[in-house]
């Protein structure tokens, strides 16, 4: 109905015309929020944060460190010095990032009242000392051969980072700069090297954004759409439509704790009650790829994990083996957001558990509070998706003992002293070795079924009058420091 309705509208909305801008406009589902790097948890945050601050190291796509701001060089098992590159970027202030403004930077995140959620990873710096105005060493509690790629949190000067004022007034070194704050709750950016400007646009509703994009009222879009509405773009001549393989790991949660989410039979019959198959059919049209775990194979880190089968009659099988069964139904809550592509999934699986002989209970709530109530713990049942992941650090956070909420993620309450053991010997070891047990650990999470593995979403764009933009293998911007204008846009008359 929705698609319909599009279609009946476009023709009417395309004879309008709009007024000129210099100014390209990128219609997004969620804005960012929070423009301190420090502070952002949250993808939409992150990712304009990566435009606006430059970091000391940069993880490329398999996860691997590489030299930004700064070279490093291991001066002892547990001392790391960093050298700034002497090509590196000014703050927009004029002024050249120092070595005190990257110790500052990284000392205020260790300070717990700041309350980052980058402090966890970066437990393991004892001291930073400032040799130099561009040579720093950073002093460990303890040996950590993957230190480098936990140093990718963007730098701020030091005299900004004190009151909370970067949150909604930033001053990076990025290749963009903050312009100004929409009345929306959107904002404007301004590339540095030529004074383009984009503005970020919130407009939850899909259908809104590609409507905007027809219109001529928005340039850009990425991610977030149902398979129909990117079917119908490709069909548009004037539209670009582009997709890379994502790395956004899509799951479902369960309460280890709970009574009947808890047991092993009932994880497992759901696993294998669930068709991912042809959701990503039909549901993605094909822009997802199954997954097994949060850390994808072409990861440095990454493990190629035994993929848990389509088999409604084994469900049953299990069902029974746990005491349920025609005579003894089971009722399961499933949490999710008021998304209307997320509800939508969850009718699927509900139609999908149905056929084994399990009654899914959908409730659903605004952001807000379906996230508080996952942290919480209170839920037998939920879909969530980790984005952007590109360090093993995931498998701590995620997974160990020691990151039971509010200390980590681990919302699902698994407790597993020979996973907590795998993971920090991992944390330990040199490259090689790390690789063994970080695998090792995957497959241990795996057989233990706090997830249900779904899919790697693809990320893709749509753009009107554009060159140069392709979406980042992790959702990421980046591609708008190469994205121009491809001519100027005609108006199109009543």
């Amino acid at each position: 109905m929705r698609l319909g309705w599009l279609l009946l509208c476009t023709a009417w909305l395309v004879a309008c015309s709009r007024p000129p801008t210099d100014i390209i406009t990128f219609a997004v589902a969620t804005a960012p929020t929070v423009l301190d790097p420090r502070l952002a948890s949250d993808a939409a945050s992150e990712r304009v944060n990566a435009l606006l601050y430059d970091r000391l190291v940069q993880l490329d796509e398999r996860g691997r460190a590489r030299p930004a701001m700064a070279s490093w060089a291991a001066v002892s098992p547990t001392r790391y010095r960093l050298t700034l590159d002497p090509g590196r970027r000014t703050f927009w202030n004029g002024r050249l990032p120092q070595a005190d403004d990257v110790a500052a930077t990284y000392r205020s995140l260790l300070d717990r009242s700041l309350g980052s959620p980058h402090a966890g990873a970066l437990a393991v710096i004892g001291r930073i000392e400032v040799i130099d105005a561009t040579t720093m060493d950073f002093e460990l509690t303890r040996p950590d051969p993957g230190f480098p790629a936990r140093l990718t949190i963007g730098i701020a000067p030091a005299e900004r980072l004190a009151g909370g004022g970067l949150t909604r007034q930033p001053l990076g070194s990025g290749v963009f700069r903050f312009a100004t704050w929409r009345d929306d709750g959107g904002l404007v950016l301004e590339r540095r090297r030529d004074g383009q400007q984009f503005a970020l646009v919130p407009v939850p509703d899909p259908t809104m954004r590609v409507l905007k994009l027809l219109r001529g009222e928005a340039q850009l879009l990425q991610n977030d759409l149902p398979a129909e509405l990117y079917r119908f773009l490709e069909q548009e001549p004037d539209i670009d439509v582009a997709q890379r393989p994502g790395t956004t790991f899509a799951y479902i949660g369960f309460n280890l704790a709970d009574p009947v989410t808890g047991r092993d039979e009932v994880r497992q019959a759901i696993a294998h009650a669930i068709d991912r198959d042809a959701v990503i059919r039909h549901l993605f049209g094909g822009r997802a790829r199954s997954a097994e775990s949060v850390l994808p194979p072409t990861h440095w880190a990454g493990a190629n994990l035994d993929a848990r089968q389509y088999d409604p009659e084994r469900a049953r099988e299990l069902l029974l083996a746990a005491g349920y069964g025609p005579d003894r139904s089971l009722t399961i809550s499933y949490k999710t957001s008021t998304d209307p592509f997320r509800l939508r999934l969850a009718h699927v699986f509900q139609s999908q558990l149905a056929d084994v002989g399990i009654r899914l209970q959908i409730a659903s709530y605004d952001w807000g509070t379906f996230f508080v109530d996952i942290k919480a713990g209170r839920f037998q049942m939920y879909s969530l998706a980790w984005v952007g992941i590109n360090s093993p650090d995931i498998l701590r956070y995620a997974f160990h003992s020691d990151s039971l909420p509010p200390a980590g993620a681990n919302r699902g309450r698994l407790v597993d002293a020979q996973l907590d053991k795998l993971i920090e010997l991992g944390q330990l070891a040199d490259t090689g070795d790390a690789v063994a047990l970080f695998r090792a650990a995957q497959v241990r999470i795996h057989d233990s079924q706090v997830y249900v593995p779904l899919w790697y979403e693809h990320n893709v764009s749509a753009s009107r009058g554009l060159d140069g933009y392709r979406p980042g293998h992790d959702g990421n911007y980046l591609a708008l420091t190469r994205t121009e204008k491809r001519h100027a846009e005609r108006e199109i008359p009543r």
